[in-house]
């Protein structure tokens, strides 16, 4: 196969859509290696940034743009006519879920229109972008088999998947800010709708990457970033549950988890926090939810774990309220301060952040709200937030004038000995104080 042939001399131009937290980091990854990338993204903001060597996430380095920018190995465009140049199509567009929790796939559906309008033969197309098992096969695989039809070729006909060009899902396995894996040394799992594609498709992400995992199917690629997520979503449900338990008990859950991390076999530590956040442990559970009651089945187990998650930002503020109540103060009235708005420490990634629902509850009882939090300067747009909200520095005069601090996100520069010395009264969600080493008769644990 000609295709093949390219990608192992490195002459294939491989084509990202959507620039994202995902597709930015995989592109460089085959740019560092050598290969042409043009990366396609809507947000006609983010293209003359990245054109000029820049990076808008904070910790992908400007370093690594400007690099393969300058070594003409990377460009970005708004241009989807120049989908035709690549050999490779990259699909990595957000899959959220609706107000009723129902998959939202028509990032999907609008990629694949898309392509299917540009595709030519001898391409392959991977979709990467979190989903249901069958998306790949039930969505995108009509759509491109369509394609000459799409384009008003003359002697138009169906094109055939394996022959004609070639479909394959593998989920992103994207862990931001992580310095022990990257994109290049995390494991890629690939499913083929053929042989053909599955042959393809590895060969392309085993280019770039130190291993890759073939599995039977794309049905069987998209269950296994599923599975995946929901095996952190349940057993973060559960010590959050247990959290909730223990806290009437007096015990610590913290140092419960502490205490049974040290057991050599059987058990992995999760914590507990104030809710789920990411794109991908909130939302890929109710994908299979979803698909399964085609099938007649009730998945008891993710919806208990994901009403357990959705109620610990209430409980959260609920514990609020209490430890208000020992200073003889309300919560309606009170100046809150949130420290940390990310979805987790060390990023700037807002994406399904608890904090936002923190604020939404709060400010709903009656609180006065801010934020702080150096990676998020101001809260951006969401589709279901729009706060107008700046970052507040932490100053001793600052601290002092609120009536509590909501420790969120446990972010490494929050300077955690002078927030305690001037803070009036601290929730921590986190356990963050404490692994830091300070105690003190101000700090509670949420």
């Amino acid at each position: 196969m000609e295709l093949l042939k390219k990608i192992e001399n490195k002459s294939a131009i491989i084509g990202i859509i959507g620039l994202g937290y995902v597709g930015l980091p995989l592109g460089l990854e085959f740019a560092e290696k050598d290969y042409f990338v043009i990366g396609f993204d809507i947000d006609k903001n983010k293209i003359p940034v990245l054109n000029s060597g820049k990076s808008y996430i904070k910790h992908i380095k400007n370093e690594r743009i400007s690099r393969a920018v300058y070594n003409k190995k990377f460009v970005a465009t708004n241009d989807f006519s120049r989908l035709p140049e690549v050999d490779a199509i990259i699909i990595c567009v957000p899959t959220p879920l609706d107000e009723h929790r129902e998959p939202d796939i028509s990032f999907i559906e609008d990629s694949g229109k898309i392509v299917a309008k540009y595709l030519r033969k001898g391409q392959i197309v991977a979709l990467e972008s979190s989903t249901y098992p069958g998306t790949t096969d039930e969505v995108l695989l009509p759509l491109f088999e369509d394609a000459e039809f799409t384009q008003n070729l003359r002697d138009a006909k169906k094109l055939e998947v394996g022959e004609d060009f070639y479909l394959a899902f593998s989920p992103e396995r994207e862990d931001p800010n992580n310095p022990e894996f990257t994109t290049a040394t995390i494991p890629k799992v690939v499913g083929g709708v053929t042989d053909n594609c599955s042959k393809i498709a590895n060969a392309l992400y085993g280019a770039v990457i130190i291993k890759t995992v073939p599995v039977s199917s794309t049905r069987a690629a998209e269950a296994t970033k599923l599975l995946e997520n929901i095996y952190r979503s349940i057993n973060i449900a559960l010590v959050n549950e247990l959290k909730m338990v223990f806290d009437r008990m007096g015990i610590d859950v913290w140092e419960v988890i502490e205490a049974a991390s040290t057991k050599p076999f059987g058990f992995k530590a999760f914590y507990p926090g104030p809710g789920l956040g990411g794109h991908c442990i909130p939302i890929d559970p109710f994908y299979l939810t979803w698909k399964a009651r085609e099938f007649e089945i009730n998945t008891k187990f993710i919806e208990l774990a994901g009403e357990i998650n959705t109620y610990q930002p209430y409980y959260v503020v609920e514990r609020t309220m209490e430890f208000l109540n020992t200073q003889r103060k309300t919560l309606n009235g009170s100046k809150v301060l949130i420290l940390g708005a990310a979805y987790k420490k060390n990023v700037d990634d807002m994406r399904e952040s608890p904090s936002l629902k923190l604020i939404e509850i709060l400010r709903e009882k009656g609180a006065e709200v801010d934020y702080s939090d150096t990676y998020i300067p101001t809260l951006p747009k969401t589709r279901k937030y729009n706060y107008n909200m700046k970052s507040v520095l932490l100053t001793k005069e600052k601290i002092e004038s609120y009536d509590v601090l909501l420790l969120s996100t446990d972010h490494d520069d929050f300077d955690y000995e002078f927030i305690a010395k001037h803070a009036n009264l601290i929730v921590d969600t986190r356990n963050a104080f404490a692994k830091h080493g300070v105690l003190s008769s101000n700090i509670h644990k949420a």
